[in-house]
């Protein structure tokens, strides 16, 4: 399956979904060719609504049509429509609104378009609002899977789709279950957890180590305590962890700070952990060269940082 944008799924999705359930809708402040919802708009025109450059005014109108039994998908850029928090708090969240709040152009990744454009706090906060379940597709499979069940799904719901390409990363029969581990490679050394759009670089970075003999072999699921305690029991005491894991987070949960689960899920004395935060806002550029400048990886003379030396 060639590799295609969760956002481009998402638009391609939606209209499938909607010519069985006229209860969907869409709303745009202005960016349904962005947000890939332009088609949905030529396809049902009674049930898509372009707000202009209004975020506030869509997520408002977007409450009042679910609490009239709509299913609204309320879409823009991630930055832009997590930018409206106050407005998602009292109208979406509080209320318990059935909104579905998508976000597009999430991470670094979106490089040319610059840093004013990258959703990179947006997790965080819809993590502390109540009621809202956040999801983080992997790739155009599990993407279509999830906005099914977003529709189906009963309150509020942020949706974190990415502007740059996913390669297909999850097997020919996987079936998506919200909260659930999904093992994408088996191995005994480490365990690797990724998600959205960083699972395939997470595989492509267990390939490495292990061509390398760092790794005899890693392993690859979706983020659930479970599994995060059983890989945690492995990893104490011993000198061998586990594998690599992915998929998207739920991150619903009232109380967890998920942005560390893993961390503290795997803690134990004997072993140290570091929280690698963000330091700073982006910068325009290529999203390869963005990361590595952000991880140290490269200088900003364009030369490259010792291995050694690039290690946090």
């Amino acid at each position: 399956m060639p590799a295609k944008a969760s956002r481009v799924a998402f638009g391609e999705t939606l209209i499938e979904l909607g010519a069985k359930d006229e209860r969907i809708v869409t709303l745009d402040a202005d960016l349904s060719k962005s947000t890939m919802t332009a088609g949905f708009a030529k396809k049902f025109p009674g049930r898509s609504f372009n707000l202009g450059i209004a975020e506030s005014n869509m997520v408002g109108i977007a409450a009042g049509l679910a609490l009239t039994g709509r299913v609204p998908f309320a879409c823009s850029f991630a930055c832009f429509i997590v930018g409206r928090f106050e407005t998602i708090r009292i109208s979406v969240a509080y209320t318990n609104a059935n909104v579905k709040i998508v976000g597009t152009h999430v991470g670094v990744a979106i490089g040319e378009d610059g840093y004013s454009q990258m959703g990179l706090e947006d997790i965080a906060c819809m993590r502390a609002l109540p009621n809202v379940l956040i999801l983080q597709p992997a790739d155009e499979v599990e993407t279509k899977q999830v906005v099914a069940y977003a529709v189906e799904h009963q309150g509020p719901l942020y949706l974190r789709l990415t502007r740059q390409n996913l390669e297909s990363v999850c097997p020919p029969d996987y079936q998506f279950r919200l909260g659930r581990w999904c093992l994408l490679r088996p191995g005994t050394d480490v365990t690797l957890i990724a998600s959205g759009g960083t699972v395939f670089n997470a595989l492509e970075a267990a390939r490495r180590l292990e061509a390398e003999g760092h790794l005899g072999g890693s392993d690859q699921r979706r983020l659930d305590q479970a599994a995060g305690r059983r890989d945690a029991r492995a990893l104490g005491g011993q000198d061998r962890p586990r594998g690599h894991d992915r998929g998207p987070l739920d991150l619903r949960r009232p109380r967890r700070r998920r942005g560390r689960v893993a961390l503290r899920g795997a803690a134990d004395p004997a072993h140290a952990h570091r929280h690698h935060r963000l330091r700073r806002v982006g910068r325009s550029s290529e999203p390869v060269r963005q990361v590595r400048l952000r991880s140290g990886r490269d200088r900003a003379d364009g030369g490259e940082v010792p291995r050694a030396l690039s290690r946090t």
